[in-house]
């Protein structure tokens, strides 16, 4: 009997999940998150931080959709280290799994500003079902606030405030929103999407350090000009950082993320990757390359395990 450990739960980790049972029936299939619940809609976590949905719709697995397929879920679960020789998983607190067939599925945590007081009471990162109920619970209660990260989660968090009622100042370090992708055409009907909803685009800007009071709650965001922002919500999306930090001594090729073949194996045997940190062998365009959408990683992970599954690698990745 075959051992499949995953580790992460999210689109990518579930897609193998799913897929490895229908290819290997019998085999033992074990998903490790270190997140409190099962999978759930990432995209939509937005739309309950702004109050505009419950949280039922955004849960995608419960506990027993695992149940039913056979499937050993292991949440709050923090894997500490890999080794590839023993093909052994380590956790802090869950004991040791060995495997056969290992998917790594961690994608990435928000980038913290490094500025001082950037983990005050109050700054928000954008990424977990958790994170959006702190946001909502806070953003209720708050009249001011800063957005920092030009970029689509720094979007939502405009949209959050927009959505509360939050006065809020959006800095932004060059001279529109999204300036890698957009016009200044396009950015500027952007930037009046941003004012109809009172939060106000601040240019040629970006975050020196945050204030805070007595009790380390951030008061405000002092840019590299000098001005000061009062603000008593603050919303920080300034990128992802990979979860690799346990792969660390594991032997696998890394380069911003971990190095895949077309088949997501990685350059170490038994060991394959799917999802945000994949850079992958693109065959359509015939170089490496990465996709953070979330089409591409349920089908990085699907791929995965047709894959894992196989005697030999039987599916390429293709994704447009």
């Amino acid at each position: 009997m075959t051992q499949y450990v995953i580790i992460g739960d999210g689109i990518s980790g579930s897609s193998a999940a799913e897929t490895l049972r229908e290819k290997d029936p019998e085999a033992q299939i074990t998903v490790i998150t270190d997140e409190g619940e099962p999978l759930y809609n990432r995209i939509l976590i937005k739309e309950h931080a702004k109050g505009k949905l419950p949280e039922a719709p955004i849960s995608i697995h419960d506990e027993g959709w695992y149940e039913e397929r056979d499937i050993e879920l292991s949440l709050n679960t923090h894997v500490t280290s890999v080794d590839t020789d023993a093909k052994v998983v380590h956790t802090y607190d869950s004991g040791d799994l060995e495997y056969d067939k290992l998917l790594v599925a961690t994608g990435g945590t928000p980038t913290q500003l490094p500025v001082d007081n950037s983990d005050a009471d109050g700054i928000h990162h954008f990424w977990t079902f958790e994170d959006a109920r702190g946001i909502r619970e806070h953003a209720e209660q708050s009249d001011t606030g800063v957005i920092v990260g030009a970029g689509l989660l720094g979007i939502d968090f405009a949209a959050v405030c927009g959505a509360q009622g939050i006065d809020a100042k959006y800095l932004m370090r060059g001279d529109r929103w999204w300036r890698y992708a957009l016009s200044a055409d396009g950015a500027e009907i952007m930037h009046e999407g941003m004012r109809d909803v009172g939060v106000e685009p601040v240019f040629d800007s970006g975050v020196d350090h945050f204030e805070t009071d007595d009790d380390g709650h951030v008061t405000a965001a002092v840019d590299p000009n000098g001005d000061r922002y009062g603000c008593d919500f603050a919303g920080v999306a300034i990128g992802l950082s990979f979860n690799t930090e346990f792969l660390r001594g594991a032997g696998l090729e890394e380069e911003n993320g971990l190095i895949v073949d077309e088949y997501m194996q990685t350059n170490v045997d038994d060991v394959y990757a799917a999802g945000d940190i994949t850079r992958f062998h693109d065959v359509l365009l015939g170089e490496q390359a990465q996709n953070g959408s979330w089409g591409s990683a349920k089908e990085q992970g699907r791929i995965a395990a047709v894959n894992m599954a196989a005697d030999n690698e039987a599916e390429q990745f293709e994704w447009v």
